[in-house]
């Protein structure tokens, strides 16, 4: 498998983790050393930082025990900004639905940024920040 599929798998599996309420499978994408961050419109304050796989496992947890309807996160648009043996840089598009009571509307659009690091077993996500246009 090239290193931009399993790239592309990481952030998908991150994703499908929430949509499955699997705050495990989350956790397992990023490193050990981790940090998180997350911002809601252009203006928005800066959330974080969540520093290290337990705390940003925990802040999935919390996110995910609010609510009552499915999401879906669809990614899009991946973009390897820097690539080497061990490091990479990427920016997706992220567009945020949500499904209760038979309807469907999206919740939010925004974008990831990260930096990925490929550890002994796979490459896990070292560093995100999330944009969100909109609160989720």
């Amino acid at each position: 498998m090239t290193a931009r599929a399993e790239i592309e798998n990481v952030l998908g599996r991150a994703a499908w983790g929430y949509d499955e309420d699997d705050v495990d499978l989350i956790a397992a994408q990023f490193t050990e050393d981790a940090v998180m961050t997350l911002q809601i419109g252009r203006d928005g304050d800066p959330i974080g930082p969540f520093e290290n796989r337990a705390a940003i496992r925990k802040m999935h947890a919390d996110s995910l025990a609010g609510q009552t309807d499915q999401r879906r996160h669809n990614l899009s648009n991946l973009v390897v900004v820097s690539e080497s043996a061990d490091a990479a840089e990427t920016t997706t598009n992220l567009t945020l639905l949500s499904i209760e009571n038979g309807a469907l509307r999206t919740i939010s659009s925004g974008w990831y940024r990260d930096e990925l690091r490929r550890e002994s077993d796979g490459w896990r996500i070292a560093r995100r920040h999330i944009y969100l246009d909109l609160p989720y």
